[in-house]
């Protein structure tokens, strides 16, 4: 599991380094999920199934579903889909390719040595735990959470309607 461990965060610092030089947001989201990844894989490295699985479900999907709906409600026309047939080349998917091939080799060898029983020694924390302690003591901190997000997707939606409706309303008037 060392193994996995070490060569997992080596693969989460590269994918990292990736969003943060890639001036190209599309390549920079490719190599942000890689990075989310890879995390998730550090989890399960150290024992922590469950955080793991978490940190594929939460980050790594709802990032992803986050930038779709961002891009469809932006809708930016024809431009848009020229510049998104420059991205989807081969070499775009390259870097990403490699870092989450790296990870999947990884999650392979570790499965394949037997080393899963190897965790790192300790109380497993099951989901019934989270839950308890999530809506117990951090009740407040959880529903703060949930209105910020809220916030954000009707501010997105209120930036995407008023993007749109402005250049038409200028056409408009001339």
């Amino acid at each position: 599991m060392e193994f996995a461990f070490y060569l997992s965060g080596l693969v989460a610092v590269l994918a990292t380094l990736g969003v943060i030089c890639n001036p190209n947001p599309v390549h920079g989201v490719l190599y942000l999920v890689v990075s989310l990844l890879a995390v998730a894989m550090v989890f399960f490295a150290l024992g922590a199934p469950f955080a793991g699985a978490l940190e594929i479900i939460v980050y790594a999907g709802a990032i992803m579903v986050l930038f779709v709906f961002v891009v469809m409600m932006l809708n930016l026309g024809q431009a848009a889909v020229a510049q998104e047939r420059i991205w989807l080349q081969p070499r775009t998917w390259l870097g990403p390719s490699l870092l989450a091939g790296i990870l999947l080799l990884t999650l392979i060898s570790t499965l394949w040595r037997g080393d899963a029983g190897m965790l790192v020694q300790g109380d497993v924390l099951s989901a019934k735990q989270v839950g308890t302690i999530l809506f117990g003591p951090w009740l407040l901190v959880v529903e703060l959470s949930a209105l910020l997000l809220l916030a954000a997707l009707v501010t997105a939606s209120h930036v995407g309607r008023q993007r749109q409706h402005g250049p038409e309303a200028g056409k408009e008037a001339s």
